[in-house]
């Protein structure tokens, strides 16, 4: 086994532009932009390296004086993973060194459950790890905006998708309103964890049907046959910020959470 809390770094992909909440990264939640809470987060987990995989120096500047590297990045990147990938290259991480990608719009991420990632990958021989949490109600099972991840006894993603599963065939044949007891429906976490020489391999990889079908990046990693580790959260992670109504609910939390 390894140490309670294995060295991790974090790397965290911000990209300027956004179609549906634009210049995401400096948009102020209680007057902090998103991109230095999220660098927050992840100082506050402890890990050995914090870098900013940035696209546009407004950014960059942004986070002047936080504690964190921060890495310009191509502005064309297909995605977060491909950001990263250049980040790697860049400062020469050792190929067992564990990254952890911790998405730029998740400024309330549990440090928590930042360690836990890391954790499950220097405790699995997988190349990759993320978290998941259980469903808590039918709605969430049926929402397809909600990706769902179905595991092994033994801790690997079997499939991620948009769709309800497990499907529970004798009891969605009666109702589907309320979730049967005694099925694992689990609800994906969006954080995962990589051997720095994995992800270089992974961004190499080509794009295939059912990661392009569902529009779920981590199904090349399984259609390629490679494992991903898959364990529990210990802390529930607040909904990631995409819109302006997620901006406006998240300084409503945020101010709930105040003493």
């Amino acid at each position: 086994m390894s140490a309670a809390h294995p060295p991790f770094i974090v790397a965290i992909p911000a990209r300027y532009g956004s179609t549906r909440l634009p210049a995401k990264p400096l948009r102020a939640i209680a007057g902090v932009p998103m991109v230095v809470r999220v660098a927050q987060r992840a100082l506050l987990a402890g890990a050995s390296q914090v870098v900013v995989a940035v696209d546009d120096t407004r950014v960059a500047d942004a986070l002047n004086g936080q504690g964190v590297d921060v890495c310009m990045t191509r502005s064309d990147h297909a995605s977060g993973s491909d950001r990263l990938a250049e980040c790697a290259a860049h400062y020469g991480w050792p190929t067992d060194a564990i990254v952890v990608n911790l998405q730029g719009d998740e400024p309330f991420a549990p440090a928590a459950g930042i360690r836990e990632v890391a954790r499950a990958l220097a405790d699995d021989d997988a190349p990759m790890a993320t978290l998941a949490t259980p469903v808590t109600d039918a709605h969430e099972l049926f929402d397809p905006n909600v990706v769902k991840v179905v595991g092994s006894a033994n801790g690997r993603a079997l499939y991620f998708s948009r769709a309800p599963l497990p499907w529970a065939r004798d009891a969605f044949a009666t109702h589907r309103n309320v979730l049967p007891e005694g099925l694992p429906f689990l609800r994906h976490i969006g954080i995962y964890a990589y051997r720095a020489g994995f992800l270089q391999q992974y961004t190499a990889l080509s794009r295939t049907p059912l990661e392009q079908a569902e529009s779920l990046e981590q199904l090349r990693v399984l259609e390629h046959g490679y494992p991903i580790a898959v364990r529990l959260t210990p802390e529930p992670f607040p909904p990631g910020i995409d819109t302006e109504a997620d901006l406006q609910r998240a300084e409503a939390w945020l101010g709930s959470q105040s003493p």
